[in-house]
């Protein structure tokens, strides 16, 4: 459906400084470029929701503004279909960038970007009035398209109201609506989620969900939220300083994160330095200043590299007595906890490390309290040392 391939957008670094007012150099010396992407890849299959997730400033956005035709990269090539809409490099036999308008893609902001002067109607309307002549519906037409969006965004009962007298949520909604009233090949979607309160934006969570899927719209949604991208995403690219670090579905990158960056930024982890004392297939044993360590891992890690474990705080299970014939099992002490409502976290002290393990809610250890830590094999990921 969509192919990103190679895409590369720089600036001049050393000019922006200058626009900012520091001091230039008088030496003519080069200027040094800064990648807002850096040569990125991927593909979007029909019907999916592809999201970028990473960090502010990490190029999800600009990569895809690149998409829609709102930046102008430096290379590279993107085309929906059989459709080339940008290709340009040293590679590229021609040139082409289709401007914006012509694209036919949806997009869905961070801010709602309504029309405050129109109606419900009038605004979902409005793409399609303003389509080219040999393109654009009837008028019965029109009516019965965005009728029929506004339904399955539950709004039709809104149609004749001033688009600035509904509800954050409901705004949000229209925006989507519009978006979609087009029946876009590809819907792009910039942290559209971001200005709603927290129980709100899970709602729409959801229902954004039940919409992609009930319509079958390809879309790519671009978030820092990693709530979000675990719950809405059927493949995820993960991004930091304009590359993408690692790509998957939403799971196995969750559990086997490839890097610290992602095991860091998606979730909470536990981190235990160790170097690799053995291996046998996918079997490694990781020895630790406070005990040795048993995992599966497909890393595949020689002996004798310096890794970083990694654990979910929810794979870490405590008990009061020690467990008979089971491996990763260590001692420590309760050194504080907090209740969340749907489980507590507890921070243990063992050794030298601080491990957070989060229990069901029903299961509460007080601090100063001596516990077991029973971590499964199958739970621990094995990443590089950046």
């Amino acid at each position: 459906m969509l192919e990103v391939q190679n895409l590369v957008k720089s600036y001049d670094g050393d000019r922006q400084k200058r626009k900012r007012g520091s001091d230039s150099s008088s030496n003519g010396a080069s200027q040094q470029r800064v990648f807002a992407v850096n040569d990125i890849s991927f593909s979007v299959k029909p019907g999916e929701l592809f999201t970028l997730l990473g960090p502010s400033g990490c190029g999800k956005s600009t990569t895809l503004r690149s998409v829609a035709g709102l930046e102008t990269p430096d290379s590279g090539t993107v085309s929906v279909g059989e459709r080339v809409l940008f290709a340009a490099g040293a590679s590229v036999t021609k040139k082409v960038n289709v401007p914006a308008n012509k694209r036919g893609l949806g997009m869905v902001f961070q801010s709602y970007a309504i029309w405050p002067h129109m109606t419900v109607f009038e605004n979902v309307a409005f793409p399609l009035r303003v389509m080219p002549r040999s393109q654009r519906p009837g008028k019965r037409e029109i009516t019965e398209r965005v009728h029929r969006v506004l339904e399955t965004m539950e709004l039709l009962q809104y149609a004749d109201r001033q688009a600035t007298k509904l509800s954050g949520g409901q705004q949000q909604r229209l925006a989507l609506a519009r978006a979609i009233v087009i029946e876009p090949s590809l819907l792009l979607l910039d942290e559209p989620l971001s200005n709603l309160d927290a129980k709100l934006r899970e709602s729409l969570r959801f229902e954004l969900k039940r919409l992609q899927r009930d319509l079958g719209i390809t879309s790519i949604y671009v978030t820092h939220d990693q709530i979000e991208a675990l719950s809405l995403s059927s493949n995820i690219a993960v991004m930091r300083a304009g590359e993408v670090v690692q790509l998957g579905k939403p799971r196995d990158i969750y559990e086997n994160p490839k890097s610290k960056f992602v095991a860091e930024f998606i979730g909470t982890s536990n981190f235990i330095d160790g170097t690799v004392a053995s291996n046998e297939g996918d079997l490694h044993v990781v020895e630790t200043r406070d005990g040795r360590l048993i995992l599966e891992s497909g890393a595949h890690m020689p002996v004798g590299t310096e890794v970083i474990v990694s654990i979910r705080p929810e794979s870490v299970q405590l008990t009061t007595e020690r467990p008979i014939g089971i491996e990763n099992v260590w001692e420590g002490n309760v050194t504080t906890r907090a209740f969340l409502g749907d489980a507590v976290d507890h921070v243990i002290a063992v050794g030298k490390h601080e491990i957070r393990a989060r229990c069901l809610p029903h299961v509460s250890h007080a601090p100063g309290s001596s516990v077991f830590l029973q971590m499964d094999a199958g739970k621990l990921a094995l990443v590089p040392v950046d």
